[in-house]
């Protein structure tokens, strides 16, 4: 569990030459037993081809025409942490990403069969569950990231270059880092601490001796470490956590929605509605079904905290009502026309409302064998899309075959057929009836946030 009080210590300045040479020993001999080193195993098909390498042949051909599907086994590398003695370990999703065999090794030397408890692409957290067969595994705790402040000392430990465990410090360079695309909440902490690529999985440790963070990326234009390194904060960690304990065991986890969307505060709207600096979030948009909605905001209401926390984007406000336990309630604080109002919001998860109803295409058109459906929460979450609250329909899978899959993505919406609006399933089929007598399809697609238009006559 996440401790309250884990910073309660004063900070200081270093005041003496004997302050400064302090060692990191202790720290890490304490620490270092729960970092762990995965080892995975994959099995991938490659195509080989007679041409491959030869840069004439391979412009006609490529790299498979006539070649040879065989299968090679890949290895992969990664770090983790214990955070219970009965065998928890943390690491990243992407590290264990498609494995088929996962093994952990501790410092000393004693090597365990993994399987993936709960993994959550979203977040690129994973939990990984190891039989210690009665021995005693060493384990660390969580803390508050809230904790932190930029310019405290962190470590981090891993497994970097698959050298052995490492151990690098730095400091906190900056906090509620939203600027990023490295998972769907974008909310991290930015330490200096040196991270390499094996890096991945690995606790940010604060000077009390928990974790504050799990290591996930770095920024790095030649695959080294830059001084720029990134951890998902601790917050994100226990809502993983307490999904595994629920016994969830997929990629959906279950987070809190809310239906309702904003844009960032920018100077001009600062000003115009009386704050002092940019900050915040505009909601733009609330769904029919929000609970917002339901506690009482309304459109226009800028959300400037939640449960006390400072707001000031959407990156933020995603992240702190993502780690509210579904079925409590968020106090979520707005200005509106200068004067401040709070409102309890409940954390639900996103309905499977109105009905998704999926239909399978055929016919003698572009997207035949393409499954649509219509857009609710729910779909919205399961498809990954950025915004939770659209409506519309939306591409949801192929049959096997499917011609459509060489036009359209899982997750593309439909916007438009021959210049008319699409709004609902009843709306398309008539369209593609229509085309199909006029011999015309001009589709207009949406894919992250793109158009992208398709003529065929």
């Amino acid at each position: 569990m996440i401790g309250a009080g884990a910073f309660a210590t004063e900070r200081n300045v270093p005041q003496a030459r004997s302050q400064i040479m302090l060692s990191y020993a202790p720290l890490v001999k304490r620490v270092s037993p729960a970092v762990v080193n995965i080892y995975t195993k994959r099995v991938v098909t490659k195509s080989y081809s007679p041409f491959g390498g030869d840069p004439f042949f391979e412009q006609f051909f490529g790299n498979s025409f006539g070649g040879l599907n065989r299968q090679q086994l890949e290895s992969a590398l990664g770090s983790g942490v214990i955070l219970d003695k009965s065998g928890l370990v943390v690491t990243n999703a992407h590290v264990i990403k498609d494995a088929q065999e996962i093994s952990v090794v501790l410092s000393d030397g004693r090597e365990f069969d993994a399987r993936v408890s709960i993994k959550d692409d979203r977040s690129d957290l994973a939990i990984l569950r190891i039989d210690p067969k009665g021995e005693d595994l060493p384990y660390v705790n969580l803390s508050a990231s809230e904790s932190l402040e930029v310019g405290d000392i962190v470590i981090a430990i891993g497994n970097p270059f698959g050298v052995g465990q490492t151990v690098t410090s730095g400091i906190v360079s900056a906090l509620a880092r939203s600027s990023l695309n490295i998972n769907d909440f974008n909310f991290f902490i930015q330490t200096d601490a040196a991270i390499n690529p094996g890096n991945s999985g690995g606790p940010l440790v604060a000077m009390d001796g928990t974790v504050v963070g799990i290591n996930t990326a770095i920024y790095s234009r030649t695959g080294g470490s830059l001084g720029i390194g990134f951890a998902i904060p601790s917050e994100m960690v226990q809502t993983v956590l307490a999904a595994e304990k629920t016994g969830e065991s997929n990629v959906d986890i279950a987070r809190p929605w809310i239906g309702a969307s904003g844009q960032a505060v920018t100077a001009d709207i600062a000003d115009s509605i009386g704050l002092s600096r940019p900050k915040g979030v505009l909601i733009n948009k609330l769904h029919s079904q929000s609970p917002a909605k339901k506690a009482g905001m309304s459109i226009g209401d800028v959300v400037i905290s939640i449960n006390g926390r400072e707001i000031n984007d959407p990156a933020e406000m995603k992240f702190r009502l993502a780690t509210v336990p579904l079925g409590e309630s968020a106090d979520m604080t707005v200005l509106r026309r200068g004067e401040e109002k709070t409102f309890s919001v409940l954390a639900m998860a996103p309905p499977d409302k109105p009905d998704r109803d999926e239909t399978t295409l055929t016919g003698n058109h572009l997207l035949n064998g393409a499954i649509i459906g219509r857009i609710n929460p729910r779909v919205a979450v399961e498809l990954n899309m950025n915004n939770e609250d659209r409506e519309g329909v939306v591409v949801m899978g192929f049959t096997d075959r499917a011609p459509a899959s060489r036009i359209v993505a899982v997750g593309d919406i439909i916007l438009s057929l021959n210049g008319e609006e699409i709004d609902d399933i009843k709306d398309l089929t008539r369209e593609l009836d229509q085309a199909i007598r006029r011999g015309t399809f001009d589709l207009v697609t949406e894919r992250q946030g793109r158009r992208n238009q398709i003529v065929i006559r």
